[in-house]
């Protein structure tokens, strides 16, 4: 015994020496900044300088050229809680039909800057047009996500010569939250944002989009969210993210979306339950929340040129859950 113990205690000090310089050799992973500086996107992404409410900004996007252009061009809009970088299937999907994809990280997300003001869905949509002005494209399709669903129905309502088709992946807005969520002051969100873990942000997703993906699927965005705290620049960032969950809940696109004339298709998921603001509504208000298939198809024959389609078996992602339905129905209507 006398000779095994000290050879044991020099086994376990040059386990842990060795550990040691192991961590030496590797340094740890930088925080993201707030412009996501740290996160790779999949294409080469250019900025756009751009001035809301006298402040001097940059908007971040992807610009990609297909092989065999076919003359027109799809624009991307994203949705709140993911980069642009996620629609990288969607983006070949499209350049391998022929279709130039414009995919734009709006002010206060991504790539982008995030600004000191308010977010506001008529300023992101001038944004877009001026994008679409600066690569001299006077009429896109347009292809949204989410939160990005409505500021597509905001853009076709106001600039609806620019659109030839707009198309809405389980967009969010198809009620006027305000019928249920009692309003919440700003300063209350960023403490509840702040206080969120990277653990408790995943189970918030699994939860609110019903996603049927494998878990390290989603894990780059969480990633993209809780690096970001590493940043001195955090608080800055925090602000615009909560500012963007009010632009959502006070100015709804619910009222508008019956009269948008361009060709319209929804494409939704039939789990695809989500609805901003939902824990905060009283109990008898919550339960009739984001029943957002049957929203759809009740808000598309009201409109004068547009269908839903459900797909089942898939949550808030569908385009990552379901890419072959998804790119038949896409491509089937960008074709008409």
């Amino acid at each position: 015994m006398i000779r095994i113990v000290p050879a044991a205690l020099a086994a376990a000090l040059l386990a842990s020496l060795l550990t040691t310089a192991h961590a030496a050799d590797t340094p740890p992973r930088e925080p993201y900044g707030i412009a996501l500086e740290g996160f790779a996107y999949p294409y080469p992404v250019h900025q756009l300088p751009l001035v809301n409410d006298g402040e001097q900004l940059s908007m971040a996007y992807m610009d990609v050229a297909p092989a065999q252009p076919n003359g027109r061009t799809v624009v991307l809009l994203h949705g709140r809680n993911f980069p642009s970088s996620y629609w990288a299937p969607v983006i070949k999907m499209l350049n391998n039909g022929g279709y130039r994809v414009v995919v734009p990280d709006q002010i206060g997300f991504g790539k982008s800057s995030k600004p000191a003001g308010e977010l506001h869905f008529d300023t992101l949509a001038r944004n877009t047009i001026a994008l679409l002005d600066h690569l001299q494209i006077n009429k896109a399709d347009i292809v949204a996500h989410s939160l990005g669903g409505m500021l597509g129905v905001r853009i076709a309502r106001a600039y609806p010569d620019r659109v030839a088709h707009l198309v809405l992946t389980a967009p969010i807005g198809l009620e006027d939250y305000r019928l249920y969520v009692p309003p919440t002051p700003t300063e209350k969100i960023i403490e509840s944002e702040d206080e969120l873990t990277a653990d408790g942000y995943r189970k918030q997703l699994q939860t609110n989009y019903a996603i049927k993906l494998p878990p390290d699927a989603i894990t780059p965005y969480i990633d993209a969210r809780f690096n970001i705290k590493g940043s001195p620049d955090y608080p800055r960032w925090l602000r615009a993210f909560v500012s963007s969950g009010q632009m959502i809940y006070r100015e709804p696109v619910a009222h508008e979306i019956p009269l948008v004339t361009e060709p319209t298709l929804f494409i939704m998921g039939a789990d695809d339950h989500n609805a901003p603001g939902r824990p905060l509504a009283p109990d008898a208000l919550r339960a009739k929340m984001g029943q957002n298939a049957e929203l759809a198809k009740a808000l598309a024959a009201k409109m004068p040129n547009a269908r839903a389609e459900v797909i089942p078996n898939t949550g808030h992602l569908v385009f990552l859950e379901a890419p072959e339905k998804y790119k038949e129905l896409v491509l089937g209507f960008l074709c008409r």
